[in-house]
């Protein structure tokens, strides 16, 4: 493992302590191979903001070596409602400022505060991890992109996802777009977003935005079994098969060989030294 894959997997980052994740409006555990990131907002609906972003990016850093699945759910009847509209607001969100006032801080900070946000997102897909949305009820804007963030979505049957931002006068800015093209095409990609209008659980499975849709009331047996089968794997052979489907896209057939061929000689001298 190298140094920089060292501080994504913990052991150099801080751990953000459980009293400023309850602050902030988030739990996160660990339970051996399983790690569970909770958006614990239920009287706001999980409603996100600048602190909530920071905070998935240091869970991220600091993550423990041994997790290999990620669960992402929401406390209370929605996953997550999106922005909190405070921000919005001129007064904003006491300690965090507000959308108007982030704007001020000129081009070159507001582009690295963005990143800054999108880093909580982007770790969702590392190939060492298999990350799981436990998606029930509202899953609006920055909700449904952190749904998106995930591998793979698994949803109760009253789940609305909708694609808020372009409504609202902005773009979905949380790493949502690639991966929404992806699973749904260019063409219904345009449609959900232009339209801002919502997509049922119906919808979602026949589309591809769903693997999985079960009643409200199944939804955490579902997720624990999903883990389950994800866990019988071999690690090492899944972190590589994960690696080289997320490079399917940007290569040729003969690359993607080639890939496929380098990624199996590693995995047989590993089997047989």
């Amino acid at each position: 493992m190298t140094e920089a894959q060292a501080r994504q997997r913990g052991g150099y980052a801080e751990e953000v302590s459980a009293e400023r994740l309850a602050e902030i409006g988030l739990r996160f555990e660990v339970d051996g191979d399983i790690a569970t990131i909770t958006l614990d907002r239920p009287d706001k609906r999980n409603a996100q903001t600048f602190a909530t972003w920071s905070a998935l990016a240091r869970i991220g850093e600091s993550l423990p070596e041994q997790v290999r699945v990620v669960v992402v759910k929401g406390e209370g009847p929605s996953f997550s409602a999106g922005i909190d509209l405070r921000m919005f607001t001129s007064e904003g969100v006491p300690g965090q400022g507000s959308f108007s006032s982030a704007v001020k801080i000129g081009d070159a900070e507001f582009e690295q505060r963005i990143r800054q946000a999108q880093a909580g997102f982007l770790w969702l897909r590392r190939p060492e991890i298999v990350s799981i949305a436990a998606v029930q009820g509202h899953a609006i804007g920055a909700g449904f992109q952190l749904a998106l963030a995930c591998d793979l979505r698994i949803v109760a049957d009253d789940v609305a996802f909708c694609m808020k931002e372009p409504a609202l006068g902005l773009v979905p800015d949380l790493t949502g777009t690639k991966p929404l093209v992806e699973l749904v095409g260019l063409a219904k990609a345009i449609d959900i977003c232009l339209t801002a209008r919502t997509v049922h659980a119906d919808e979602a499975m026949r589309i591809g935005l769903a693997e999985k849709v079960v009643a409200g009331g199944d939804l955490t047996q579902a997720v624990q079994e999903k883990a389950a089968e994800l866990l019988s794997t071999n690690r090492d052979a899944a972190v590589a098969t994960k690696r080289l489907l997320q490079g399917a896209r940007s290569r040729t057939l003969e690359e993607q060989s080639v890939a496929e061929g380098l990624e199996q000689a590693t995995r047989l001298k590993a089997l047989f030294p």
